[in-house]
């Protein structure tokens, strides 16, 4: 069994102020993997970073971590990152990788988080962001955070033709 203040959680029936609601309860070490896969995805030149925690609304994990990139070979760039840096600076391997041969969804399921890196127009048509806005938003490392918004801004110029489309 998980150690720590949030490994366990006991379900009340009192229902959360707003302000109760934006708590974040995932547990330590789930907030040091998104920071560590956050960096990695950062290093990459990932797009649009963003960590939420789930842990009140999932039982099978703490948080999601979603990135994404304008082309597929920096999708597979930003996942490999991310999967050398946690086995290396953690030593944690995913359980699961999902999306790698087509590279335009790829999920690293590392039990206590999910990476979802995802190509630019699979983000924009799932919309992750809009399934889970009613959860937490971890708190990033800078780089990570100065990320928003560079899928738009690469959009914009991939539309005035000032960007080729497989370069980032």
């Amino acid at each position: 069994m998980p150690s720590g203040p949030s490994a366990v959680r006991e379900t009340l029936e009192v229902p959360l102020t707003a302000d109760e609601s934006l708590l974040v309860t995932a547990t330590d070490r789930s907030i040091e993997l998104i920071n560590a896969a956050a960096q990695a995805a950062a290093d990459r030149l990932a797009h649009d970073i963003i960590a939420y925690d789930v842990s009140d609304v999932l039982s099978i994990t703490d948080a999601f971590l979603v990135a994404s990139a304008p082309n597929d070979r920096q999708v597979k760039s930003i996942v490999d990152e991310i999967e050398e840096r946690l086995n290396k600076d953690l030593g944690v391997k995913p359980v699961r990788r999902e999306g790698d041969r087509e590279a335009r969804w790829v999920l690293l399921d590392y039990v206590d988080i999910v990476v979802h890196v995802q190509h630019s127009e699979e983000r924009v048509f799932y919309a992750l962001e809009r399934l889970w806005k009613d959860c937490p938003e971890i708190t990033l490392p800078e780089d990570a955070v100065k990320t928003r918004g560079l899928g738009e801004e690469h959009a914009k110029l991939r539309a005035a033709g000032e960007v080729d489309g497989d370069l980032s």
